[in-house]
């Protein structure tokens, strides 16, 4: 199903358009309704299952996709990977939205492409910021939860025994600052807490974030804390 954009009125941005993907219609309609009542939204369209979602995304080119992991014939996951993994042209961004709190089905969502997730028991305006989150540009992960997603799979992304891996020498581009950046981040800090940990301001933080993502050509937040867990400079002590 989809909605023809607004038109919005005078030099107002262009509103976000969103795609809804939900199996279940009422969770679905509720969405629905919560986003289109926003004056800086739309939805543009709407999927019960995973082969749709891929479909009306790649019709529509939604701004934002709101993304369940349960559905059927093809789950969020694959769905995810397909519209924003490694081998996507111009990959989506997607807010998983799940009622599975910090799960392996969670983890591989953000591992596939996924720019965040929300638990389905989020208020009403948690919902719409992280839309609004997602659509620029920006991972959507709260500290506790990174801590938790992070820590719970960190076995299973931590490098093996080899000191000198190529995912390693990429930290030789970061200064010594943005490395300490980067290991904040992979603790869960957020960019105000990293501002306080540090004695600078918000506004050099998100600079230090940004330069960290564009020299280790990462995507998101969620990339730089796995890959700091990879090569193992997550939970290190000290100063680099």
């Amino acid at each position: 199903m989809s909605t023809p954009d607004p038109t919005p009125p005078g030099d107002s941005p262009p509103a976000i358009r969103v795609l809804v993907c939900e199996d279940q219609a009422l969770v679905r309609t509720g969405f629905v309704t919560i986003l289109s009542a926003q004056p800086d939204m739309v939805v543009v369209g709407e999927a019960a299952d995973g082969r749709a979602a891929i479909r009306s995304a790649e019709e529509l080119r939604p701004d934002v996709i709101v993304m369940d992991i349960r559905m059927p014939l093809l789950d969020g996951i694959e769905a995810t990977r397909h519209l924003a993994g490694p081998g996507s042209r111009s990959p989506a961004k997607i807010l998983v939205v799940t009622t599975f709190n910090i799960d392996e089905y969670v983890y591989e969502a953000l591992r596939a492409g996924a720019g965040g997730f929300l638990l389905k028991d989020a208020s009403p305006p948690e919902l719409i910021d992280a839309v609004r989150t997602v659509a620029r540009g920006e991972s959507l992960l709260a500290p506790a939860v990174t801590r938790a997603l992070i820590g719970r799979h960190a076995e299973r992304i931590r490098p093996s025994a080899v000191p000198a891996s190529p995912e390693r020498e990429r930290l030789s581009l970061l200064t010594p600052r943005e490395v300490e950046v980067l290991r904040l981040m992979s603790d869960g800090l957020s960019n105000a807490e990293i501002a306080a940990a540090l004695v600078i301001s918000h506004e050099t933080v998100k600079t230090y974030v940004s330069r960290i993502l564009t020299k280790l050509d990462l995507r998101d937040r969620v990339q730089a804390v796995v890959l700091a867990y990879r090569t193992g400079l997550a939970g290190e002590g000290g100063r680099t």
